[in-house]
């Protein structure tokens, strides 16, 4: 029999754990044995973490994935704080510009018509909106101007569909670029319905400009949000994370709701306090959506980060981790003079005679040709090609970018390469490059934990099948 008084410890022993349980990294408890032979769950005394059913239990319950920390990547709570910033930004500056577009169709002469039809477009769903706002015009006799309303929302429409056409394919390779992309041009796009009612000439003009803005955020915003839940998703859970971001994005426009009922009386035929506001928001929401990207660390590589890694590798013999690496990849589309890359061509696109291909194949074995046409440099890729060999052509396309734009900064391998001036010879010589460094690279990549089965290289459909060099 076991002493009255006895620690936990000793009694635990004096019971004996026959089983201990963890529900991930939040809890942990065990099974004792009892004298009398029943058995009893105990929270383990070691674990200092708050039981499941308290306040924070609860909450990671509702808002945060199941399994959360573990069955998501490390940068997550960083990112979504940072989401949930911008998101509660993005709602008040929604607000001004929502005040200013029905102040624009004329709804209603009095500052209070005005206000009371705003908190009523709030507190309602889209279709109720279109509702509310022809009702409205009806009675303040401005009917005519509901035709911008149904003109604005087709233009919307033909701009999402062609936006998503054009630019559909980089959401995944490049989805911090235009993710931050998307935030500033819906910033531009309130600002335009802010400054509607002040040029009622041209106010019709002005909002459909803004709703194909705001057409093309949603694309681009929706689509790069998939691409970054596909990040996020560790355990297959994207479903999860996707609903827990949907409760998160709507707890946060509740309280941007609530704060835009009191905020609407003080803008309302206020011009100057309107745009004062929405500049502080604005700055908030740009500076919060650039510190979001900023967070985010992708372990697939893309034209960006391979570039990155593979140059500062043939710099030092460096290879950069996943944080390294996403720390220098820019965010903002480049507008600069650069070499344009164009991975998975057809085979007119490198060679347009069999002397040609034969150039191509020069000290090349491998299931992709490379050449450089126009100032651009063309990747064509065998049918079968892995994704090792994707890796591979694509830090040769970079390495012959690198030449030329004739940086000054090329040391090495590239410094020779550079003193090659015909395309042909410069591509074999690459060939020969490649050939002697990709090896122990990639191995390197592997061991620096960044994602070799798979990439974000943005590569085309066309695959090619060739005949070999005649001896």
């Amino acid at each position: 029999m076991c002493e009255t008084a006895v620690t936990m410890a000793e009694k635990e022993d004096c019971e004996g754990v026959i089983a201990t349980e963890r529900y991930g990294s939040q809890e942990s408890w065990k099974y004792l044995l009892k004298d009398d032979g029943s058995m009893k769950r105990q929270k383990d005394a070691a674990d200092g973490r708050l039981a499941g059913n308290s306040i924070s239990g609860v909450f990671k319950s509702v808002f945060l994935p199941q399994g959360y920390p573990e069955s998501v990547s490390e940068d997550y709570l960083q990112y979504q704080l940072w989401d949930t910033v911008q998101a509660f930004s993005s709602s008040l500056s929604g607000t001004l510009a929502t005040q200013a577009s029905l102040k624009g169709v004329g709804v209603g002469n009095q500052e209070a018509t005005v206000a009371a039809a705003t908190i009523t477009w709030l507190l309602r769903g889209k279709c109720t909106n279109d509702l509310c706002l022809f009702l409205n015009a009806c009675f303040s006799n401005h009917f005519p101007h509901l035709f911008f309303f149904f003109f604005s929302d087709g233009t919307g429409m033909l701009g999402r569909i062609v936006f998503a056409w054009l630019k559909g394919n980089k959401l995944d390779s490049e989805a911090k670029k235009w993710r931050l992309f998307a935030d500033i041009l819906n910033d531009v796009a309130m600002f335009m319905e802010i400054a509607a009612p002040h040029f009622p000439p041209f106010f019709t003009l002005i909002v459909c400009i803004a709703g194909i803005f705001k057409s093309i955020v949603g694309v681009a915003g929706g689509a790069t949000r998939a691409a970054l839940t596909v990040h996020q998703a560790r355990r297959n859970n994207m479903a999860d994370i996707s609903a827990k971001d949907g409760s998160q994005e709507t707890l946060v426009n509740l309280a941007g709701l609530l704060v835009s009922l009191a905020l609407i009386p003080l803008v309302t035929d206020n011009p100057l306090l309107t745009f004062i506001l929405f500049f502080l928001f604005t700055v908030l929401h740009l500076f919060a959506n650039y510190k979001a990207v900023r967070s985010v660390v992708m372990e697939t590589l893309n034209e960006a980060r391979l570039s990155i890694v593979l140059h500062q590798y043939l710099l030092d013999g460096q290879l950069l981790s996943p944080v390294e690496a996403n720390q220098k990849e820019p965010v903002f589309l480049s507008l600069g003079r650069t070499v344009p890359i164009k991975f998975g061509v057809r085979l007119g696109d490198i060679v347009q005679e069999p002397g040609e291909l034969q150039l191509a194949l020069k000290n090349n074995s491998k299931p992709y040709l490379i050449g450089i046409k126009n100032g651009t440099v063309c990747v064509c890729l065998g049918s079968d090609a892995s994704v090792r060999d994707e890796i591979m052509a694509a830090c040769q396309a970079l390495c012959l970018r690198a030449v030329l734009l004739d940086d000054s900064s090329l040391s090495g391998a590239l410094k020779q390469l550079s003193n090659t001036k015909d395309p042909w010879e410069l591509v074999s010589q690459s060939h020969k490059m490649i050939n002697h460094i990709f090896q122990t690279f990639l191995k390197e990549l592997d061991q620096a934990k960044w994602q070799t089965d798979r990439t974000l290289l943005d590569w085309n459909e066309w695959r090619v099948e060739w005949s070999k060099k005649r001896s």
